[in-house]
């Protein structure tokens, strides 16, 4: 036995030898197919040939699927959650024949696993803490690679689950290695994508010499410009700015209770006068600490409703302003307004209403006409100029370089803008960004094909539609995707 047990390592070690450098012969380019993406509101759940046939006419060769496992449970119910629903993987089945059918790779990705969602309605279990649910995870990925072992990775590989959070390394890794081992217990040659932390922002060192996987990070920042007025986020009510300055701060005031994501915003060398600073989105309550050169000028407590602001005064200016969040959650500044007493001269500063770990958040003050400059560690040399496709690189892609520099897969799984953003600024942002990944040889997926982000029927009010088989095309989109 122990010879066989042997004889098994060697020819599972070789099997990950093989496959550890699998790479797509082209780079991945096309759309996330949100058929099964929720039973609460996907509830039909069936793939479109007319989807990928699409995708085959106009050059787009990737489908990312991705998948509520409810509707893989017998009657929906999570009682029964151990117990398969054998139609859930049917339509599973007819999607992988349109994919190979029609030329186009396909990506099943557990966007809602038993215990994780980074959507809406959260799972009942945390799959970080509860190994019921883990275990529950690990039972439908053997399944699933069990079920699709043969098939070969140039037409279907796997993505681990969705957007795990802002979660320590610690926590993550051992949940993303006890999945690949689920599927490699039934198919040790399968390609598996994790998503990178921080909902898909952050490496995982820990992940990188794993062999024959890769990683997914995401195109949504900043979310000011992506997520505009969209529902489901309380973004401050701003209309959006692209380019955004590259060197202009961006993301969330954290409190203690997102230590990992607690750091001050500086302001240096203010003169006298006025400092007034706007808040967007905020946490419940937040309690935020101002001082000016170690002495408190002011305090607050902030929401639960957005839009809250605090002013003071510095009679002589001061050289280090720090604004803290000390008590609470987390809120999003949006504006810094420094007006001098005689009220001829006036600063702004705008921040990136953004979610995220703050980035450039110390900013030292260089004069009324120049306004404020990036100061400190961060200021590093430009790649791209100071353009969008600088903010992009230096926001979401830099955090990635060591990775991409020891050869490691990484790719785009979503990116696009929501329908309320002005469509012209959404065509230069999407440009800046694909340009971007096309120079890393990075490929990417839009959210999504049909709908408010996609190409086909996305209910924008300020785009001249085409009729395309009944659904409304937009042509610009389209061929802006298609140069990329």
């Amino acid at each position: 036995m122990a010879v066989l047990a042997v004889a098994a390592a060697i020819a599972v070690n070789l099997a990950y030898a093989e496959s550890a450098e699998w790479r797509p012969k082209e780079r991945w380019r096309g759309f996330n197919l949100t058929d099964m993406l929720s039973v609460d509101y996907t509830p039909d759940g069936a793939f479109k040939d007319e989807d990928f046939a699409f995708m085959e006419r106009f050059g787009f060769n990737f489908a990312r699927l991705p998948l509520d496992y409810r509707f893989f449970i017998k009657g929906r119910d999570r009682k029964n959650w151990l117990e398969f629903d054998e139609e859930g993987f049917g339509r599973l089945d007819a999607a992988l024949e349109m994919g190979r059918r029609h030329k186009v790779h396909v990506q099943i990705c557990l966007h809602r696993i038993p215990g994780y969602t980074s959507g809406a309605s959260a799972e009942p279990t945390d799959i970080f803490t509860d190994a019921v649910s883990l275990h529950v995870a690990c039972h439908y990925w053997k399944a699933i690679a069990k079920r699709y072992k043969g098939v070969p990775n140039d037409e279907l590989t796997f993505n681990l689950f969705n957007e795990p959070p802002y979660i320590d390394e610690a926590k993550y890794v051992p949940v993303a290695k006890a999945l690949i081992a689920a599927i490699r217990s039934e198919d040790a040659d399968r390609f598996i994508i994790a998503d990178g932390i921080g909902y898909g922002r952050l490496p995982v060192p820990q992940l990188e010499d794993e062999p024959c996987v890769g990683f997914g990070m995401r195109g949504y920042d900043p979310n000011s410009v992506t997520h505009y007025k969209v529902p489901w986020l309380k973004l401050p009510d701003e209309p959006p700015r692209w380019p955004l300055k590259v060197d202009a701060p961006y993301g969330i005031l954290a409190g203690p209770m997102k230590s990992e994501m607690k750091r001050p915003l500086e302001l240096l060398n203010l003169p006298a006068g006025t400092a007034m600073v706007r808040f967007g989105r905020v946490s419940g309550c937040v309690r935020v600490l101002f001082t000016a050169d170690g002495k408190a000028v002011a305090e607050q407590v902030f929401g639960p409703e957005p839009g809250g602001q605090q002013e003071f005064v510095l009679p002589n200016g001061a050289k280090r302003v720090v604004i803290e969040a000390v008590e609470g959650d987390w809120i999003i500044p949006s504006r810094v307004e420094i007006v001098s007493f005689d009220g001829a001269r006036k600063c702004e500063l705008s921040l990136s209403a953004d979610w995220g770990i703050p980035r450039n958040y110390t900013q030292r003050f260089d004069g009324w006409d120049k306004g404020f400059v990036l100061s400190g560690p961060e200021v590093v040399p430009a790649r791209y100029g100071d353009t969008g496709m600088e903010y992009h690189y230096r926001k979401a892609l830099k955090p990635w370089d060591a990775t991409m520099a020891k050869g490691e897969f990484l790719y785009v799984g979503e990116f696009g803008v929501w329908k309320a953003t002005p469509h012209d600024m959404a065509l230069a942002f999407m440009e800046d960004v694909l340009a971007v990944w096309k120079d890393h040889g990075l490929g990417w997926a839009l959210w999504n094909l049909r709908g408010d982000f996609g190409v086909l029927d996305s209910n924008r009010t300020d785009v001249e539609y085409e009729d395309f088989r009944g659904h409304k095309l937009d042509r610009k989109m389209l061929e802006l995707l298609q140069r990329y």
